[in-house]
């Protein structure tokens, strides 16, 4: 995802966020956003779970 930006262009997304948002707002906002990508990740690791399983009961339906 992060492949194309590289150190320069990095460099420049997080001074133009602490110009933007100030040092006492950037903590929170990462923080935020860090609890958004845990959900997500808990989230599509649910589905994809329960796809597996569904794969795994059609395969054993099918066996008998």
């Amino acid at each position: 995802m992060f492949s194309n930006i590289g150190v320069p262009g990095l460099i420049l997304i997080l001074t133009l966020a602490l110009i933007i948002f100030g040092p006492k707002k950037l903590p929170e906002i990462g923080r935020a956003f860090g609890q958004t990508l845990k959900e997500f990740k808990k989230s599509t690791r649910e589905l994809t779970d329960d796809v597996m399983e569904d794969i795994k009961e059609e395969k054993e339906k099918l066996s008998k």
